[in-house]
């Protein structure tokens, strides 16, 4: 088995082998190329995207700067917006549904290291799969830790650190992030009336 094919599987590996080294590179290149593009440059960027990612939907917005260590783990679907300095540590999948927005400084990290010291030294690490469904909003600076599931229609507070699952339909805040109450009714509601005042003016 291949140092790549562990990494995907989550199991410990070496990232100094010469194949992610290489896709390493790659990767630090594209980042830089986008990351030094102009506002000018959409078609560009988005060229640039669709080279990076493993997969990505239509209409992708991100803010430079942005930082990820191989781009072709991570896999997004329609509409997503990410703000300022975003960065996506890639070791293991990283699944973004469609209607996702990012806040300014999102860190989404699939990658870890061993508890114990004398094998944390050796340079061995992992990664776990991250997913995040459909129609999430997650607040800036907030930290998505490694094997995290976030499902659809959740709103993640700003600063908070996610380790464990978020179902859907919440709003969740907090380090360790939990949740705070269900999105209902009564918001559709209350946000629906809002947009048609938004239109009447």
């Amino acid at each position: 088995m291949t140092e790549k094919e562990k990494m995907l599987l989550g199991k410990l590996y070496n990232a100094s082998d010469a194949e992610l080294q290489k896709e390493l590179k790659r990767c630090r290149k594209l980042t830089r190329l986008f990351n030094n593009s102009t506002e000018e440059d959409i078609e560009y960027r988005s060229k640039l995207l669709k080279d990076l990612f493993g997969k990505v939907g239509e209409n992708i917005f991100i803010e430079p700067t942005f930082r990820c260590d191989y781009g072709k783990n991570i896999y997004i679907g329609d509409n997503f917006v990410a703000n300022y300095d975003c960065i996506i540590l890639d070791v293991c999948k990283v699944e973004i549904g469609n209607n996702v927005m990012f806040g300014p400084r999102v860190s989404v990290f699939t990658a870890g290291h061993p508890i114990d010291a004398d094998v944390r030294i050796t340079g061995l690490e992992f990664g776990k799969e991250i997913k995040i469904g459909n129609n999430v909003w997650i607040g800036g600076n907030t930290v998505i830790t490694p094997g995290v599931k976030i499902g659809d229609n959740v709103i993640i507070g700003a600063a908070s650190v996610v380790t464990k699952d978020i179902e859907d339909n919440v709003i969740a805040v907090g380090n360790p992030c939990k949740i705070l109450r269900k999105i209902t009714e009564k918001d559709k509601i209350y946000w629906n009336k809002k947009k048609e005042e938004y239109f009447q003016d």
